[in-house]
């Protein structure tokens, strides 16, 4: 599999339905880090994954420090709006995972800190937009690696 898509904690079931079914388009993993801000049975998320949740490769796991310590010795890029370098920038490789935030505040500050020589952005140009919606932020990055690896 090209890449992994790694979603901390993610809220909103709408955005890990999309993203479950970009995973599966792109050949990606998908990885899904508890506690989610919904059930991994909603409604909401089936009807965004439509039909093909069952066809996803997915892992789940308790909590960030269980994802982290499972996945050590893996190359990771860490996806932010405090990023000082641009998702183009990324040094993409096959098995790469790509780790992004939950909806309302993005990575926890303790892994922006520990991880911000890997902290990359997705250039915005408007003053008035905070950051991109999730779903859309994971497909750019996502589809730019795919043309890497």
């Amino acid at each position: 599999m090209p890449l992994n898509i790694v979603l901390i904690e993610p809220e909103i079931p709408n955005n890990t339905g999309n993203i479950g079914r970009l995973a599966l388009g792109s050949g990606s993993h998908l990885h899904l880090v508890k506690p989610f801000g919904f059930e991994i049975d909603d409604s909401r998320l089936k009807r965004a994954g439509l039909d093909y949740w069952q066809h996803l490769s997915v892992t789940y796991y308790d909590n960030v420090d269980e994802f982290f310590k499972i996945n050590k010795d893996k190359n990771m890029a860490f996806l932010s709006s405090k990023g000082s370098k641009n998702h183009w920038d990324i040094p993409f490789e096959d098995d790469l995972f790509l780790i992004f935030g939950k909806e309302s505040v993005g990575l926890a500050p303790e892994i922006v800190n520990k991880h911000a020589d890997k902290l990359y952005k997705i250039p915005l140009y408007s003053e008035h937009v905070r950051s991109l919606n999730l779903a859309n932020a994971v497909s750019i990055v996502v589809y730019e690696g795919l043309k890497n690896v």
